[in-house]
């Protein structure tokens, strides 16, 4: 019986162009920050490995700990203090990154179903954003944090994907087998073998697949408007 259903953000609810999302996003804080005294170039290379170092978290600390250690082992010890800055990007310029996403008119209405009928709904998008950055991208497809029961970001998680041990947290937390989850992303390693090594089951929504050659197995695709049908035949 499935209790739980866990969706990815970005490139599943959310369309986007990663690609040009990110140069836009990279391009719209190194124009904010050079105003407080950051190299535009140096920045976008520390925000990388930044995040790099959070896919590698040992799950000793949080995403947010990580990443702000590794900030500030490049400016100097304290000069995470510019945090509130960072989050003041993320509530409004970040923003601009709705032109790279498209339209899901059918988000809200599936999350819905899912609240409806199943005991928990996670929003499992990769926790390398503070929430603030999530909701934001969250409300562009009209999705608000009370939608979802959690929401992963790197204040509160200590895993990435394709690490196991993210969805395994998740799992803990909500006291779930992987047998009683569902997981509906866009990426075949990511979402697929990551779920896939823990026996979850995953579909990948289609629109903005991402193929990874490391992916081993083989998902099973469907459209978003085929969510709510499939979802039908595990409800209680």
């Amino acid at each position: 019986m499935i209790k739980a259903v866990f969706f990815d953000l970005d490139g599943t609810l959310l369309p986007m162009d990663e690609e040009e999302f990110t140069k836009v996003y990279f391009n719209e804080m190194a124009n904010k920050m050079s105003a407080y005294g950051y190299d535009k170039k140096q920045l976008i290379d520390v925000i990388w490995n930044g995040t790099k170092a959070m896919y590698l978290n040992d799950g000793s600390k949080s995403n947010e700990q990580v990443f702000w250690e590794y900030f500030d082992s490049i400016y100097g010890q304290g000069k995470s203090v510019d945090k509130a800055i960072f989050d003041s990007f993320y509530t409004n310029e970040f923003k601009k990154t709705i032109a790279c996403c498209g339209k899901n008119t059918l988000a809200k209405e599936i999350v819905k179903f899912c609240k409806d009928n199943f005991q928990y709904v996670v929003l499992s998008t990769n926790p390398i954003f503070p929430l603030i950055g999530t909701k934001t991208r969250m409300s562009y497809v009209d999705l608000k944090e009370e939608d979802f029961d959690f929401v992963t970001a790197y204040e509160n998680s200590r895993f990435c994907k394709p690490n196991p041990k993210y969805f395994l947290d998740l799992l803990n937390n909500f006291n779930l087998k992987p047998e009683e989850v569902i997981i509906f992303g866009n990426n075949d390693y990511e979402d697929g073998e990551c779920a896939n090594s823990l026996n979850i089951k995953c579909y990948l929504v289609r629109g903005n697949i991402i193929y990874n050659p490391k992916a081993i197995h083989t998902f099973e695709e469907i459209n978003m408007e085929d969510i709510i049908e499939v979802l039908k035949k595990h409800c209680q």
